[in-house]
């Protein structure tokens, strides 16, 4: 009996002009029917669109057998051989893990591809943000349709506190692919920095809807929505997000791993506020286990002095243990406890 696999397929891929669209069209049929005998799981009247010259594909989701899903992935790496910008997002699903996972995107030869290509590398290291704009500058110059090169230079000018820009780029980015999440994820945060929340949410609503729990971004909007809703004061949201986030168990080389102990202290902080202080002191304890050393982490003290609370609200008799230590690590909250309850 044959094996069946979950498929999920996102992303689109830009042509350019009328011509390379007419020509990828015809060799995606001439390739369906005669190369593949129709086992293709995209028709090709439900992926491409004439009107702006690009394979589209929101969100698709099939079971099917493996022969199928690699005829359409080779297919879908074939086509973008042919294109000038976009990318394609593809996970393969068997028993809930992922046996193959792919991006598929142009690699070839146009100024408008390779200025990108170039570009996005730059980002990654901080030092290289003018030679990343004016590369990814380029990229836009030679495409303009270049989502992607939009969203990536919205991020250098966030990393500069360029706001005002870096709005103008997600959007911009948005605008050609509505569907991509990590334009909205990027003007969650822009909109943060500019003290705009309820659009920062949205934009955040946004970003999980587009991504897929195999996606890490989905976690990080997940999340930082949690975090918002936490200063708003709306703590049964914030809940809601960030235990959803904590039950995840993130790989120490996923983004998320290193927010971890900010999410369980974020989460025991809220319950602790709708009065669940024993439910608070096992989120702390679980958040007593990670090993994560970075700028933004609450201090050791601070995790101390947060748990000693909920201990002392939830009636355990050890919670001085707690106040103890986060005062001999420097906490000045616990200290003025400490004489209090003297």
């Amino acid at each position: 009996m044959n094996a069946t696999y979950k498929t999920i397929v996102s992303g689109c891929l830009e042509f350019g002009n009328a011509r390379s669209y007419e020509q990828v069209l015809k060799l995606y049929l001439h390739r369906t029917e005669n190369y593949y005998r129709n086992d293709i799981l995209l028709k090709a009247e439900e992926v491409f669109q004439e009107d702006t010259f690009i394979l589209s594909i929101p969100r698709y989701i099939k079971e099917c057998p493996e022969k199928s899903w690699k005829n359409t992935l080779n297919m879908l790496e074939y086509m973008a051989e042919y294109a000038i910008a976009g990318d394609l997002k593809a996970w393969v699903i068997q028993d809930g893990k992922i046996i193959d996972q792919r991006v598929i995107e142009p690699a070839g030869d146009k100024s408008a591809t390779q200025a990108f290509i170039q570009g996005r590398a730059m980002v990654k290291t901080k030092g290289l943000e003018e030679e990343a704009m004016n590369a990814l500058n380029r990229a836009i110059e030679k495409f303009e349709r270049n989502a992607l090169a939009y969203e990536r230079r919205g991020y250098v000018n966030y990393r500069l506190r360029n706001y005002d820009d870096a709005m103008y780029d997600f959007t911009k980015s948005i605008d050609i692919n509505p569907n991509m999440p990590d334009a909205y994820w990027g003007r969650a945060n822009t909109r943060v920095k500019k003290n705009d929340i309820q659009g920062a949410l949205e934009d955040l609503e946004q970003a999980i809807a587009k991504s897929i729990p195999h996606q890490p971004i989905y976690w990080s909007a997940r999340r930082l929505k949690g975090e918002l809703h936490l200063g708003l004061s709306e703590f049964e949201k914030a809940i809601f997000e960030l235990k959803l986030v904590t039950n995840r168990q993130f790989k120490e080389d996923d983004p998320n791993y290193k927010w971890q102990p900010n999410v369980f202290f974020n989460y025991g902080k809220a319950l602790c506020e709708i009065g669940q202080y024993t439910d608070a002191v096992k989120v702390y304890n679980n958040m007593m286990g990670f090993n994560v050393q970075r700028e933004y982490t609450p201090s050791k003290a601070d995790q101390l002095f947060s748990r000693g609370v909920a201990r002392q609200k939830a009636g355990e008799s050890g919670y001085v243990n707690d106040i103890k230590e986060a005062a001999g690590l420097g906490s000045k909250k616990a200290a003025a406890m400490l004489k209090a309850i003297a």
